[in-house]
Formats: structure tokens, sequence, C-alpha cells
């Protein structure tokens, strides 16, 4: 077996794109589930529209990149008013009913046959994300060292997608030690105590909600721009509940713990899969019990069991604490 190959893939996996769109999905998740109690279920949603905002604002409306980000950040609030003007009025449990259910119907929106010439229907929308490249700094060459060694446009992609995911996480670092988060974290405790001291838990929680959704939306800028193109189904549901593993792998209600848990788990799911790889390759695993073509199911299998171990032995994550995890539902 190819150890260096193996440990060279699974460190770069770690520090790509991948990693960055989703430690900012989880970002917004923290921002909602782990300091202000809300059970968001369709943050892919919000990821769906900030990829879908930038395309549909280049192909369609003909703006410019930089314009187009602000299509995206302007519907991600409108999605967070529209999913929380309705329901945080409500029990919790109905935000989780209504952002699952509004996650698929975007997905579905947008993939349908009448809207095409806009979002390009099933078949998505592509090569949209020239003018980022094009005001690439870097010049042409290879940048980085070992495993981390990548080509000019890829560096500068993983430059500012980190930049972004660092100061997300720096705005909600110091929102949280400021009197308003102290604000959202008295309503994940007990809202009915932060409404008895005079304080609009509603509107408290519709800020938390936008913020959230907002950074999830950057993650959806980072992810086209990444793959230079959208396609309806890589919005399904499961990529919220990633997030969710993501978050509760670094820690709830951590600032680094969602960048964390994004590191850990893209190098732990390209570890297994090239672990696997190789030992099928090596004929350590017979053909017969696990064909390559299946490695892509028992990676999360694995993954999967991975979290539930977490989830009995250190149900609050990495760097998380227990009563974080503590929900007034």
């Amino acid at each position: 077996m190819d150890w260096n190959t193996i440990f060279r893939n699974s460190l770069n996996a770690g520090v790509n794109a991948e990693a960055a769109y989703y430690a900012l999905l989880a970002i917004g998740l923290n921002m909602h589930f782990g300091y202000t109690g809300l059970l968001n279920f369709g943050q892919v949603g919000f990821l769906a529209v900030g990829s879908y905002g930038i395309a549909v604002g280049v192909t369609f409306l003909g703006l410019s990149l930089w314009l187009s980000v602000l299509v995206a950040v302007a519907a991600a609030v409108l999605l967070a008013l529209l999913l929380g003007v309705p329901t945080l009025r409500l029990r919790v449990d109905y935000l989780a009913i209504v952002t699952i259910a509004a996650g698929e119907i975007i997905r579905l929106t947008f993939r349908s046959v009448s809207l095409r010439e806009v979002t390009g229907g099933s078949s998505g929308l592509q090569a949209f994300a020239g003018d980022f490249y094009a005001v690439n700094p870097f010049p042409d060459g290879t940048y980085g060292f070992g495993p981390f060694a990548f080509s000019e446009s890829r560096f500068w992609l993983l430059v500012a997608a980190w930049t972004l995911v660092a100061l997300s996480a720096l705005l909600v670092y110091l929102l949280m030690h400021s009197p308003w988060g102290r604000v959202i974290k008295s309503i994940r405790e007990d809202e009915d105590a932060a409404r008895s001291l005079g304080k609009n838990v509603y509107w408290y929680k519709m800020q938390s909600l936008i913020l959230g959704g907002v950074i999830g939306a950057l993650g959806g800028i980072v992810f086209c721009i990444a793959t230079q193109s959208v396609v309806p189904d890589n919005y399904a549901t499961q990529v919220t509940f990633f997030g969710y593993t993501i978050l509760i792998l670094g820690g709830v209600a951590r600032v680094g713990g969602p960048i964390v848990g994004s590191v850990l788990f893209w190098l732990i799911l390209a570890l297994t899969d090239n672990l696997l790889r190789q030992a099928i390759g090596a004929g350590y695993i017979p053909e017969n019990i696990l064909a390559t073509s299946e490695l892509g199911i028992v990676r999360f299998a694995l993954v999967g069991l991975g979290l539930m171990l977490l989830m009995i032995y250190r149900p609050q994550g990495i760097f998380g604490d227990r009563k974080e995890l503590a929900l007034d539902a």
C-alpha cells in the first residue's frame, strides 16, 4: 500500500475548498443551533440561494460576479425572513419542519423545467466564475509544499475561501462576546426568562436566523466558484446533516468547532476512501467482499459509526461543553 499517497490525499482534502465551504455551512448552523437553539434542518437552502444568486446574476441578469454576490446575500436575507416570520413565534419544532421542507422546495424549484431558462433546470448552470479568477494576484506556478501544493488558481481560491471562514468565525466570536451575544445565549437557555427581562425574543431570533443564513450563503458562493457550476441535486437534504455532523464533531457553541470539525470530517472521509482503495488494489480486501464502486457508501457508513461512538462517549464533540447542548424545546 502506498502510504505516502494515502496521507497526502487525506491532508489535501482537509484544507481543500470542500472543507472551507462546509465550514461556512457549519458556522451558520452553529449560529442557529449552537448559540440560539434554533433547529434549522434546511441550511442547504441558504447554500443553494447563495450559489444560484451568483450563477443567475452572472448568466441571466448579466451582472458582474461582485454585484451577484450582493444578489446572493439579499436572497439569503429574504429566505430567512420567509422562514422566520411565520415560525419563530411558535415552538422550535415548527421551524425544524418548515426548514427541512423549504430546503427541498428550493432544490425542486431550481430543478423545474419551467425555470430552465433562468436556472438551467436539472442540468444547472456553468462557467460563470471568470471574474473571480481574472483578479488572481498570484503569478503562474505552484504554491505551497508537500501535500499542500496547489496551482495558482486553486491557491487563490483557497486563500479567498479560508479568509471568508476566518472572517466569519471572527464575526461570530465578537458577537458572542458582546451584549447581543449574551441575549442570544439566554434565549437558547430560557426564552421566557429573556422575554421577562424586556428582550424582544422574536426579533433576536430573526437576527440570528438571518446572520446564520447569510454565512451559509457565503458557503454556497465558495462552492459554486470552486466548481464553476451549480446543479440542483448538489443541494439535497443530506448536506445539512453533514453540516450537523461537522458541528457536533468539532463542538457545538464553540467558535472554532465548525472549522476543526470540517477539516477532520473531510480528512477522515478521504483517509477512509484512500485506505479502502489501496487495500482493494493490494488484494487485502477481495473484490467479492467490497467492490470499488461501493466505497462511497461504505466510507459514509464508517464515518456514521464513528459519529455514533462520538455521541455515546463524548456528545459535546472535541472542543464542546456538554452544558451547551441543553435546549429549551
